[in-house]
């Protein structure tokens, strides 16, 4: 079988389609639709199910990539490591939400990256969940870090840590708010705040809202800024109210920078995940770098 029909083909069902597996390989649509083709007429079976708007693979078509994948992405390893005959270091490309990437997995990595051997040279880059797995599936990145667990086989998931969210404002805001009017169902005294938060669907606001209040909010974003840190900053300068991650916002916290709107019984609480593409874990130094996440993990608050 043509190594060749192999990579496109595990590219093609990385990339969901035709046209996206074209422009990775770097290839015309017909050229990357014939090489289809001419592998299933090698196996004799249909390896995708032709849609409107992209592919499916078939079942065969899964059981092809997901034991082909690993094997395909180990050839590129040695390809690499062979063209950098000149430095010992291999690279770990990282993806991952900005502010959890900069100020949680970053520090923790860089520990990996002198030449002690088993080190490696980083490079990094953000995205939002559906754009980091999707890199991660075309094989852009070796390691990502999300908030959404993958479906299929040809991504693993670990679960990484739970990150705890909080109600904030800066202290004037509290000052206007009679706590004792927050009820079970519903924030009353909160609505008549501004809001502060990372897109106009306002997802950490109405995430809080249906955990802790069980209704959504009656506000609309006053400052939308995507970056949890922007965010921050302008709650801090008096913007409004924002839901943030709790060790993002805790030295805000001790300063007395914003306070907590809320403190629920039960907070909010999102999930990170490491996530690789199957059988890249035999790689040493994703390896290496899934590992110290996960014991650095152990430490976050």
């Amino acid at each position: 079988m043509d190594l060749a029909l192999l990579r496109t083909f595990v590219t093609v069902h990385r990339a969901g389609s035709f046209t996206r597996a074209a422009a990775l390989l770097g290839l015309s649509q017909p050229a990357v639709t014939s090489q289809i083709r001419t592998l299933e007429r090698q196996l004799g079976r249909p390896l995708f199910l032709r849609q409107a708007r992209g592919v499916t693979p078939t079942t065969i078509g899964d059981e092809l990539a997901h034991k082909a994948a690993p094997h395909l992405d180990a050839l590129v390893e040695i390809t690499e490591t062979g063209l950098d005959y000149e430095s010992s270091l291999r690279t770990l490309h990282l993806a991952g939400p900005p502010e959890f990437t900069a100020e949680r997995a970053l520090p923790a990595l860089t520990e990996l990256t002198g030449d002690d051997g088993q080190g490696f040279a980083l490079r990094a880059s953000f995205g939002n969940a559906e754009e980091t797995l999707e890199g991660l599936a075309a094989g852009h990145h070796d390691l990502a870090i999300g908030t959404a667990r993958p479906r299929g086989a040809l991504l693993t998931a670990t679960p990484l840590c739970d990150e705890e969210h909080v109600l904030v404002a800066a202290p004037r805001w509290a000052e206007e708010i009679d706590s004792g009017q927050l009820r079970s169902k519903g924030a009353p005294a909160l609505e008549d705040l501004p809001v502060v938060e990372v897109h106009e669907s306002l997802p950490f606001v109405s995430r809080y809202w249906a955990s802790v209040f069980d209704c959504r909010p009656a506000a609309s974003g006053t400052v939308i800024v995507p970056d949890l840190r922007a965010v921050l900053a302008c709650a801090t300068a008096g913007a409004g109210l924002a839901v943030l991650p709790r060790y993002l916002s805790a030295s805000a916290l001790d300063r007395g920078e914003v306070v907590a709107l809320h403190e629920p019984a039960v907070p909010p609480l999102r999930t990170y995940f490491l996530v690789v593409r199957t059988g890249t874990l035999a790689m040493p130094h994703i390896a290496r770098a899934h590992e110290w996440l996960q014991r650095a993990a152990t430490a976050w608050d």
